[in-house]
């Protein structure tokens, strides 16, 4: 292996979900990805985490993995909120104002600030009430939960609260969204467009940034203790609670209510970006905050039932890991779906106790406590948002500008912005095709070896260890190896494709070999004898539901060239491994360059101009083009031999030229417009 390609095979090899040998373990008797679709009823159990060292590493995973699925790595620039805070009434031990500001240029957030009254000039702690979907939003007033309740509570207790809308809710969506629609409806209306899904735009990555920029409302108020934040809400925003606390630190304390579960992850769309739980669960979203204070509250008539035997004492493992177990608590009262008083007096305890410190928080308990009319607590209460408000289809292209503007300001121009450039799109990479480097997890099944004319076939199997993954491959070596590469090459029709009718190598396959080199040829996902049309049924790719815990086809055959990458390093001897694709397969192989010491691509003259290619079904994965799409993985092998041909007119080749050129490896860049013949393919990879 190039020893030049070994800081980023290294990490890789790091981050693996699973770094360790697994002898007891084989290979299913059939690839199982294809029949395996997961769902949001899917049961998660949590992973045994052996030490801190591993802990600390996966948690570091969970937060980038969240941050590229909500279409936030790297994080957008903080604009100005321009925040206005107005209409102060003054009731009983408290105030309440109204609040609006914007997240993005032309996107108004807005909400209730309550703060303490007769308490002194502070500073308080400030807490951030996300509302979930109750029917009236932060309006919500009923004995199942209430918005207000806890804000004042909060309030006369000594602590700030901020209730704010979710998308769609009360004053809270777009100017050209129908008035008068339920709020639920207008909420599931954000980014609908297929194409959103390519530059990972959701609702769940809107409102995760609105929760960003109102903890940052928070801190830039004068009465506000910036060490003691924190964050509570039920349902959706218990969701929205553990998620803010998995992407940002500033949170000293957290209480997402009826919300961690193992056996139902969320039923909105604003809880379900692409990539989200692909590997993860709730559960493990929620232990990222650790070890800061948190509290659990569960009700035995939802999906968090089993809170004190399963979900509880998982994340409690944690805890326990980092020496910090009177940090989490968790708790279930007998209710149905809930906040509660029972439920928020719990919270005002751990509240109490973590962020005003009390010695004794038992007391605190819900005083009684009158909701203002609806109509004095909205912002805009005739609908009409400020002049400024930007329609929901302008407001979506501001964020792809963005997007782009985020590539460009990226783009390699020399070594340091290159090293820039892989820190950066590295995780963007890895997360947005959803990609392990199999390190010591492979597992390997032997079966025949033949003698086809002057060559040695060796029939295998090939998978990783908990995947469901089993590739049938063929490693063909020449009579008299030069040992100088090992050629994966993958096409999408599979191995096959390389062989004539009698089986034995043929076209690229034997001209490789003539050449004394040995080749990997492999069946992928969905191909060759893999390929099964039942098993197209239920892969909705463009269904967030289906994105968010499972794979494309796309990223499952992506993965499966990293795969065989691993295999052919565990025969290299010395030798470069180089990844070589045809068609379609060439694409993938353009992904997965970053797992290879050589690659060539056949670019299929894909038309990069517009999206339509990019939403077919086998070239089809959420956040490719916010990633910089195949370009942008490719760069990362910089300054590693790379040969693009058959690119055609449109498929955007200057982040390579750029990046290359930074690497100071001009050399090693190559790309045609045409076809190359399968000698030339040859030669260039004998080189």
């Amino acid at each position: 292996m190039n020893s030049n390609h070994f800081p980023l095979l290294a990490l890789l090899a790091f981050i693996s979900t699973s770094p360790r040998v697994f002898p007891a373990q084989t290979l299913p008797a059939s690839d199982q990805r294809a029949g395996a679709v997961k769902d949001l009823n899917t049961p998660r159990t949590f992973p045994k985490i052996e030490s801190r060292t591993e802990w600390e590493a996966r948690a570091k995973e969970i937060r980038e993995n969240t941050l590229v699925s909500c279409g936030l790595w790297p994080l957008p620039e903080k604009t100005p909120l321009d925040a206005h805070v107005f209409g102060k009434v003054e009731r009983d031990g408290y105030s309440i104002e109204k609040v609006y500001f914007q997240t993005y240029p032309g996107f108004y957030l807005a909400g209730n600030l309550y703060r303490p009254l007769a308490k002194g000039d502070g500073p308080f702690p400030a807490i951030l009430n996300p509302h979930g979907h109750w029917a009236n939003g932060r309006m919500a007033d009923t004995a199942e939960g209430s918005i207000a309740a806890r804000c004042i509570n909060f309030a006369r207790q000594g602590m700030i609260a901020f209730s704010y809308d979710m998308v769609g809710y009360n004053d809270t969506g777009f100017p050209d969204w129908p008035p008068g629609e339920e709020f639920y409806k207008r909420h599931r209306r954000f980014a609908t467009n297929q194409v959103n899904l390519l530059w990972n735009i959701s609702l769940m990555g809107l409102q995760t940034w609105n929760s960003i920029r109102a903890l940052d409302f928070l801190e830039s108020l004068a009465g506000a203790d910036k060490s003691r934040l924190a964050c509570t809400g039920a349902s959706g925003g218990g969701t929205q609670t553990f998620i803010l606390g998995a992407v940002d630190d500033r949170l000293a304390a957290q209480a997402p209510i009826v919300m961690v579960s193992h056996s139902m992850q969320g039923g909105c769309s604003c809880e379900n970006a692409p990539g989200l739980r692909v590997d993860y669960s709730n559960m493990e979203i929620a232990a990222v905050p650790a070890p800061r204070p948190q509290i659990f509250v569960a009700a035995t008539g939802d999906w968090t039932k089993m809170t004190l035997t399963v979900e509880g004492p998982a994340v409690a493992g944690i805890y326990t890991l980092l020496n910090a177990e009177d940090r989490l608590r968790f708790v279930r009262f007998d209710f149905n779906h809930n906040y509660n008083q029972t439920s928020r007096e719990a919270v005002y305890q751990w509240f109490g106790k973590w962020l005003l410190k009390l010695r004794d928080a038992s007391s605190l308990q819900e005083a009684a406590y009158t909701k203002e009319p609806d109509a004095e607590l909205r912002v805009w209460p005739d609908g009409k948002l400020p002049v400024g408000a930007l329609p929901e289809k302008e407001f979506i292209q501001s964020l792809i500008q963005r997007d782009r503007a985020q590539l460009d300001a990226l783009r390699p121009r020399d070594p340091e912005s290159l090293e820039r450039f892989r820190r950066v799109m590295e995780p963007a990479w890895r997360h947005t095709l959803q990609i392990h480097f199999p390190a010591g997890n492979l597992l390997v099944e032997a079966g025949d070896v033949s003698k086809v004319g002057n060559y040695t076939v060796s029939h295998l199997a090939i998978g990783r260890a908990g995947k469901g993954d089993r590739l049938p491959v063929l490693m063909i070596s020449p009579k008299r190896d030069v040992l100088r590469n090992l050629v994966v090459l993958a096409h999408s029709e599979g191995k096959s494709a390389w062989l004539d009718q009698g089986g034995a190598p043929a076209g690229l396959a034997k001209k490789i070999l003539d050449r004394g080199s040995s080749v990997v040829l492999f069946d992928a996902f969905r191909t060759g004898g893999l390929a099964s049309g039942d098993s197209a049924a239920g892969r909705k790719r463009f269904d967030l539901f289906f994105t968010a815990y499972n794979r494309t086809d796309l990223q499952e055959r992506v993965q499966d060239c990293v795969t065989m990458c691993a295999f052919a390093q565990m025969h290299t001897k010395g030798r470069r491994i180089a990844l070589c694709g045809t068609g379609r397969a060439g694409l993938w192989a353009l992904l997965a360059a970053p797992a290879a010491d050589v690659v060539a691509a056949d670019c299929d003259s894909l038309d990069l101009s517009n999206d339509e290619a990019l939403l077919n079904e086998d070239l089809f994965a959420p956040g490719l083009r916010k990633m910089g799409a195949f370009a942008g993985a490719a760069a990362l092998a910089t300054p590693h031999p790379l040969l693009l041909h058959n690119t055609g007119r449109n498929f955007a080749t200057g982040l390579l030229r750029d990046a290359y050129a930074a690497g100071r490896a001009e050399k090693m860049f190559r790309e045609e417009q045409t076809q190359l013949s399968d000698d030339k393919l040859a030669e260039w990879l004998a080189k």
